[in-house]
């Protein structure tokens, strides 16, 4: 659905009196690919390496522990919107070749957040800062009761189902998924929408700027009583009242959000032939499912700010950042980054024999391990200390250019790895006597990067740890992918929001 400045400004009065509707906005995030990337994740695994390496937007003062307003003390953020100084974080997606085994991480195409205000009788209030969230589950291999479709709806019986992946294609014969298909050895189509679905399609993406596209919807209603940091009770999904959505008694209705991350999936077009049985994506969890598709999200919000947008601005998918009158104005920082707290960010084109964290532990749809059901993940390790060392964005950043077009062929070989964590990431296990000790270098001061005395959560791993090195290989030159910023274009899943408020919930 497309909206029009007119049409947004028209509507401002409106909406602050009465929230008989949904309204919502779109936030975009400047710069090229994420704020920092690495094995963190201070909601499920604070303080220590997380289980499986991550993707992060958002303000400057992430780290793997994330307490109290910190992150509203940003020094910058990617958000468009200046005074969002908020982390929202993905696993990452890898492409592993079928002739040999060797994955290379895919780049981030680009992300965006939907911020949904339901037609309610509650108040919509901010996000309390610091509230921490976690939709989906990292652990899970198994489909979703739901089948292909998403379920937002607490109360019909149904587990709840926040996730998907859509893939638009310029045709679906073959389908995207096997008809009929129960989930046990491929995913399951949407039955509202041939391009949607749970699980990975078994084909490649072709639709103009909309390659292979991660979703992700996140409860909105908080539990005071279980707190901030609870994010296994703190949140749920509203219950359907006629046609409006409320909380429970005593419980804040905040924001819906909702994360879309398009992954440059056309990259490696060329790398593997579709035979409609199996396909090549693993999420960085080792799941080659993608039913373990999930998002972390931590609040950061100036509550003035985040409240003006909830009750002014339905500005839709031309942006956040078209609403008038934003408290703080707009962020026109373009080179928000953070060198991450374990190990390096693996570069667009490295092949790597194991991932990072997980190794070689790929599990689901004929790939080892289980299909179906739940699988442990490795312990993350707690013995692990990181000193603070400077920002540095020419090491943490990539190289916009080689985000755009650079994959390696996957035919090159890649060094072996004996870590059990895979990649260049730091063992869990403690030192021993033959064990490299890696000496920090001494740290370098970048125009522009937020400093380690007014950042103390930018860490690196230096001391009394073992690394192993994975090596990038050069391979031959790709062909040339879509431009990595795509034009603004109206998607179907948001007129089905708008039309249907989810087909699953009514």
């Amino acid at each position: 659905m497309r909206f029009t400045t007119a049409a947004t400004l028209a509507s401002v009065a409106a909406i602050a009196s009465a929230k008989d509707s949904r309204t919502f906005a779109v936030l975009r995030f400047n710069g090229d690919g994420f704020l920092t990337e690495g094995p963190m994740d201070p909601v499920v695994n604070p303080g220590s390496i997380s289980t499986h390496y991550h993707g992060i937007m958002g303000g400057s003062n992430f780290g793997p522990t994330v307490e109290g307003d910190q992150l509203t003390k940003s020094t910058c953020t990617t958000a468009k919107i200046k005074n969002d100084k908020s982390n929202y974080w993905i696993p990452s997606l890898f492409f592993q070749d079928p002739k040999n085994g060797t994955f290379q991480k895919v780049p981030l195409f680009y992300m965006n957040v939907y911020y949904f205000f339901e037609g309610t009788d509650d108040t919509i209030k901010p996000f309390p800062v610091g509230l921490k969230m976690l939709s989906g589950d990292s652990k899970t291999r198994s489909p979703p009761k739901s089948g292909g479709a998403l379920n937002l709806d607490p109360d019909n019986g149904t587990p709840i189902n926040p996730v998907q992946w859509t893939c638009p294609r310029s045709s679906y014969n073959p389908p995207s998924y096997p008809v009929g298909s129960d989930g046990a050895s491929a995913g399951t189509v949407d039955p509202n929408n041939q391009g949607s679905g749970t699980g990975f399609p078994l084909y490649p993406c072709d639709g103009y700027a909309s390659p292979l596209r991660q979703d992700i919807h996140f409860p909105s209603c908080y539990n005071p009583a279980a707190g901030l940091d609870d994010h296994e009770n703190n949140m749920k999904f509203p219950s359907n009242v006629g046609f409006k959505q409320n909380c429970p008694e005593g419980w804040v209705h905040v924001p819906h959000i909702f994360y879309e991350v398009y992954w440059n999936t056309p990259l490696f077009d060329d790398y593997w032939t579709p035979d409609g049985k199996s396909q090549p994506f693993v999420l960085s969890t080792g799941d080659a499912t993608g039913y373990s598709s999930h998002g972390d999200f931590i609040s950061g919000w100036d509550q003035n700010t985040l409240q003006t947008i909830i009750d002014t601005c339905d500005a839709g998918d031309i942006g956040m950042d078209k609403c008038p009158q934003i408290p703080g104005g707009l962020n026109d920082d373009n080179d928000c980054k953070i060198t991450p707290a374990y190990g390096s960010i693996l570069q667009a084109g490295q092949i790597i024999r194991d991932l990072p964290v997980v190794g070689d532990s790929i599990t689901g749809w004929g790939k080892g391990g289980v299909d179906g059901g739940d699988v442990d993940p490795p312990a993350a390790s707690s013995s692990v200390k990181a000193t603070p060392t400077k920002s540095n964005p020419s090491s943490a950043a990539e190289s916009p250019a080689a985000e755009e077009t650079q994959a390696s062929d996957p035919q090159a070989e890649a060094e072996p790895t004996t870590s059990g964590t895979g990649g260049a990431f730091i063992e869990q296990s403690a030192p021993t006597s033959s064990s490299s000790v890696v000496d920090a270098p001494a740290p370098t001061e970048a125009p522009g990067s937020p400093a380690a005395d007014g950042n103390p959560n930018v860490k690196t791993v230096w001391d009394v740890v073992t690394v192993t090195v994975t090596k990038t290989i050069s391979g031959t030159e790709p062909t040339q992918a879509a431009h990595r910023r795509a034009p603004r274009h109206s998607h179907g899943h948001v007129a089905r929001h708008l039309a249907g408020s989810f087909a699953a919930r009514r």
